[in-house]
């Protein structure tokens, strides 16, 4: 899959991701958001294997079940970080991207206390923030 060597590896992973227009998008049953176009960062744990949980949310058809599920289907991922953990950080690493970036408020955050996993911003500032998490980069 996409040339990645790993087995089953647990950990927390971010998709970079690209919209090129604005839109209106339905995330679920009840909710429509707007998205601007640009840069968009997403934060999340795969403690039952990160390549699973990545060939999932490369899967052009699959069963709408997440959040992110619905912004995938028109945002493309144009890179995708990792970090092997045996415990959950996506809550840790939502919070720097909080600091400096703007969180799309209750998106992929049903589960917790966050104000969201998903951030808006320019390339350099994801990446910025990005850089000092100190995660490994895979390019699509």
């Amino acid at each position: 899959m996409y040339g990645f060597t790993w087995f089953t590896m647990n950990g927390s992973y971010l998709l970079m991701m690209e919209l090129k227009e604005n839109k209106i998008i339905q995330v679920g049953k009840p909710c429509k958001i707007a998205f601007n176009k640009g840069f968009y960062v997403y934060v999340g744990s795969a403690m039952n294997g990160l390549e699973q949980r990545i060939r999932r949310h490369t899967q052009e058809n699959k069963k709408m079940h997440w959040h992110i599920d619905y912004l995938l289907k028109h945002a493309k991922i144009i890179k995708f970080f990792y970090k092997e953990s045996k415990v959950k950080e996506e809550c840790m690493i939502a919070k720097k991207f909080e600091e400096k970036l703007q969180p799309i408020p209750g998106f992929g955050s049903s589960d917790c206390n966050c104000k969201g996993h998903l951030f808006y911003g320019s390339e350099k500032e994801i990446t910025n923030v990005v850089d000092k998490l100190c995660m490994s980069a895979y390019s699509f």
